[in-house]
């Protein structure tokens, strides 16, 4: 068993980001027994969901003449547009339902609000906004954390950059972790872990 400082965050893994998916990650669903037997080793346990509304801003479905993978401005900065993905309710954004969810302590539903997007567990995409993650590891002790889940160049990146941003000591497990690798994404997400001085497991 792992120390009660050491949480565990499982990331997205819901099934519009599996084989199938709206917005599927090759392998995306190869992860989940690995995930599952992480689960047996945290005391602290928290599992995040992509929750968007059906208008969601950063769907390229919003955007008259754009294209999924395109980039727009956003108030916040740029913004890559996707494919309809998790919206509320729905199954697509249900977890995968091999994913044990039973052990979860906390689930964040982040990308709810409509103008801005969230790929971090920690903040909206204008860095600022919080989930409220970092109150709750915080009030159950938390120094550490230990990431898995989807997508290993988005969400799980942006949640551990902005978890040694606030101080935490930050793993990443790249094997319990799968990529979407849009033009080079992936390769540019490892180095910017590394030199925020995320452990690359």
């Amino acid at each position: 068993m792992r120390p009660a400082h050491d949480a565990l965050i499982v990331i997205d893994v819901q099934n519009d980001f599996c084989p199938g998916g709206a917005l599927a990650v090759t392998g995306g669903d190869d992860i989940i027994p690995q995930i599952n037997a992480l689960l047996t080793e945290f005391q602290v346990r928290v599992f995040t969901q992509d929750w968007h509304p059906a208008n969601h801003s950063s769907f390229a479905s919003q955007h008259s003449g754009k294209n999924p993978f395109e980039i727009v401005d956003m108030p916040y900065g740029g913004q890559v547009l996707w494919p309809d993905h998790c919206i509320q309710g729905t199954p697509g954004a249900a977890f995968h339902a091999d994913l044990n969810t039973d052990p979860a302590d906390m689930i964040i539903r982040k990308g709810f609000r409509p103008a801005i997007d969230s790929y971090s567990a920690f903040f909206e995409n204008d860095r600022e906004t919080p989930t409220g993650l970092d109150g709750y590891l915080r009030t159950r002790g938390v120094s550490a954390v230990t990431l898995v889940g989807l997508a290993t160049d988005f969400c799980v990146q942006y949640s551990a950059l902005d978890a040694a941003r606030l101080g935490y000591n930050v793993t990443v497990v790249e094997s319990a972790c799968r990529a979407i690798d849009l033009d080079g994404s992936l390769e540019d997400a490892r180095e910017a872990m590394l030199d925020a001085g995320v452990v690359l497991d």
